[in-house]
C-alpha cells in the first residue's frame, strides 16, 4: 500500500518531526511505502510530489493547524488526526489506514 501524509503541529517544531518519524517507521515496519511531508516553522520539508499523491491509496494528515496545499488531496481517502495520536499510536493509525483502504475495495 502507498501512503502519503502531512505532519504539522501548532508550534511547528517537535511534534511535527516526531509524528513524521513515527508514522514513517510504523508504515515501513508494516511493509508499506510511506512519505510524510512536514510543515513547520522552517517551512515545508520532504514536499510530496504530485506523482506520490496520485499513486497514494490513502492520505494521513497528522495536523493541529491549518496546512498549506490541502487541496492537493482532493478526491483521495483522508484520515485526519492530531499529531499527538500519530506520536502515541502510529501503528494503530497505520492499521486504521489499511482498514479504510480495504473497506473501499
Amino acid at each position: 500500500m502507498k501512503i502519503v501524509g502531512v505532519a504539522a503541529c501548532t508550534v511547528g517544531i517537535a511534534h511535527t518531526y516526531i509524528a513524521q518519524e513515527k508514522l514513517e517507521n510504523a508504515g515501513k515496519k508494516a511493509g508499506h511505502e510511506i512519505h510524510i511531508e512536514t510543515q513547520g516553522t522552517i517551512g515545508t520539508e520532504n514536499e510530496l510530489t504530485q506523482k506520490q499523491i496520485d499513486e497514494a491509496d490513502i492520505v494521513i494528515l497528522a495536523v493541529d493547524v491549518k496546512i498549506a496545499g490541502r487541496e492537493r488531496f482532493e478526491g483521495k481517502r483522508i484520515i485526519q488526526v492530531s499529531t499527538e495520536i500519530a506520536v502515541k499510536s502510529p501503528n494503530k493509525l497505520i492499521e486504521k489506514a489499511v482498514e479504510v483502504v480495504n473497506q473501499k475495495k
